[in-house]
């Protein structure tokens, strides 16, 4: 599985819009600003999580976007299949792909599926709030490593 720059970036604002919700919702240039990422780029990928039910919008002065549960009960694998549509290594694996017409006779299905099970075991174990947990603590290094210099 290789991901694309639309299921990394898209990660990237998750956590960037979990790490700042706490003060409500968040505008999608704050999330642009956080994570390096263009706006236009960026409402594409919260597009794809609006519609995937992840994340919803409020509007107004003080409108921007908010994650529609709390980040402990979003897994990454939800936010990598709205994303990138399947997480699958081939399209053997892929439960939404054909079937390939050697599924029965190839050598090395097994070990695709074996693969692509405890990918998805760790992308459904991995939730929003652990790799946002991580953001926070990697900032706060960051910013400890700038006072020291």
């Amino acid at each position: 599985m290789k991901l694309s720059t639309k299921g990394r970036y898209g990660l990237r604002a998750a956590v960037e819009l979990a790490a700042r919700q706490q003060n409500g919702p968040v505008s999608l240039s704050i999330i642009a600003a956080g994570q390096g990422v263009s706006e236009a780029y960026l409402e594409q990928l919260m597009r794809s999580l609006k519609k995937a039910g992840l994340v919803t919008t409020a509007r107004g002065k003080t409108g921007g976007y908010l994650l529609t549960r709390e980040p402990k009960d979003i897994s990454v694998g939800e936010l990598l299949s709205a994303l990138e549509g399947t997480t699958a290594i081939v399209d053997c694996v892929d439960v939404e792909a054909e079937v390939c017409d050697k599924a029965c006779t190839c050598a090395a299905r097994p070990l695709f599926l074996t693969l692509q099970n405890r990918i998805n075991a760790v992308l459904e174990q991995t939730t929003l709030q652990d790799l946002t947990d991580d953001y926070k603590e990697q900032k706060k290094r960051i910013e400890h490593a700038k006072s020291l210099s």
